[in-house]
């Protein structure tokens, strides 16, 4: 085969090599791990299940996000296809967000991580603990 006729696409950073993804940041498949791991986006995600909510009820709902995260986040979900946004024309202006159904298959996702973390929570506040006892008596 021909050097640069490769049927990859050339913006793939991710080899088998790499196995299950590339580690760089331009990396995709990272890009994408960044995006659906950070806290806000979980947080939405686990809240549209089954439901459509206003950005206003998702700003009462989660605590500590502010007005110019939740809109960076409903964004970003928006643009990956993992939600939908319906704007109503009404006065005042009615905007809905509620998962895709990419974001349905990525929900269920979520719920087995959490369903994970809340079997094992107390494995991990007693490793949590050990982890301490041992680094504050060694400082």
């Amino acid at each position: 085969m021909e050097e640069g006729t490769s049927k990859e696409p050339s913006h793939s950073c991710c080899t088998e090599e790499a196995f299950q993804w590339d580690t760089r940041e331009d990396c995709e498949v990272r890009q994408i791990l960044d995006r659906i791991g950070d806290k806000w986006s979980l947080l939405v995600i686990a809240l549209l299940d089954n439901q459509c909510m206003r950005f206003t009820e998702l700003k009462k709902t989660i605590d500590g996000i502010s007005q110019r995260m939740l809109t960076v986040t409903l964004r970003q979900l928006e643009r990956d296809g993992l939600i939908s946004r319906t704007v109503h024309p009404v006065v005042p202006p009615r905007v809905d967000y509620e998962l895709t159904p990419l974001g349905v298959t990525l929900h269920a996702t979520i719920q087995s991580l959490v369903t994970w973390t809340e079997t094992h929570q107390t494995e991990i506040a007693a490793a949590r603990a050990r982890y301490d006892a041992v680094s504050s008596g060694s400082a």
